[in-house]
């Protein structure tokens, strides 16, 4: 069995928990972890497990959004701490030297075998260093997690072909980000190619990848302030030709309960 659960999704922390189960052998993989530590034992807690109980943890990028407490919990918890090469090359100083050993590097399309999880990391469009989103399978059943990502490439298309549940930012809706009271700089930043996906770029993705087995999609990375729930909703069901309450959002507090893939 494959399932997943964010525990918190936006600009404020970012951080999803995928467990594959096989026999009696349970894979516990974190997803970046943007939240405060205590927040991120919390969440970990509710979902039904413990930061000792994780098997690896896959950081997307150095943003702090992402990569938050994740010094902190390789302290308390030495943890596998994957990322690319150039997510280390941005996060490496003095503080990290004693944490070197539990660094992974992780490259595009080339899969990681962890216990039950087969993970696939491939490259996306967003200012940092060198940013990879995921997918997981179990060997059976597929998950995309694309959460930050400026435009949308052939190499994400196919990506994430075939998958049967995904986690996919719909970061901002244009007229309420050109609205806002966000400067310049930041409105330029967060709608150009190296920035966030609007609803209706999500859309389009959504409609390159989507297929009859593709039964889960969960909104995730909404700006609060440039984005509400219904418009992500509407957008992501028009490209599907489902009921907006089929799709679910993640929220920054809550994240999602768990979902089967």
């Amino acid at each position: 069995m494959l399932r997943f659960k964010s525990l918190g999704s936006g600009s404020s922390g970012n951080a999803t928990l995928v467990e594959a189960t096989q026999g009696i052998h349970t894979t516990r993989l974190l997803i970046d972890c943007g939240l405060r530590l205590r927040d991120l034992e919390v969440r970990l807690q509710e979902a039904g497990t413990a930061m000792a109980e994780l098997d690896a943890i896959f950081i997307t990028h150095e943003h702090g959004d992402h990569i938050g407490c994740a010094r902190s919990l390789l302290k308390r918890h030495p943890i596998p701490i994957w990322m690319s090469q150039g997510s280390w090359l941005a996060i490496r100083d003095p503080h990290w030297q004693a944490l070197e050993p539990w660094i992974r590097i992780a490259r595009d399309s080339t899969t990681l075998e962890i216990h039950n999880l087969q993970l696939t990391p491939f490259t996306v469009p967003h200012d940092a260093r060198e940013p990879l989103q995921l997918r997981c399978s179990n060997g059976d059943r597929q998950l995309g997690v694309v959460t930050d990502l400026g435009h949308v490439t052939t190499h994400v298309v196919q990506a994430l072909q075939n998958s049967h549940a995904l986690v996919l930012e719909t970061n901002h809706d244009p007229e309420l980000l050109e609205r806002s009271n966000y400067p310049h700089f930041l409105k330029q930043r967060v709608e150009g190619d190296w920035g966030h996906l609007a609803n209706e770029a999500s859309a389009y993705l959504l409609r390159r990848i989507s297929h009859a087995q593709l039964t889960r999609v969960v909104a995730a990375h909404l700006s609060e302030r440039n984005n509400t729930p219904e418009l992500a909703q509407r957008c992501l069901s028009d490209a599907l030709g489902c009921n907006p309450d089929d799709i679910e959002v993640a929220t920054p507090n809550t994240g999602t309960p768990w979902f089967t893939v």
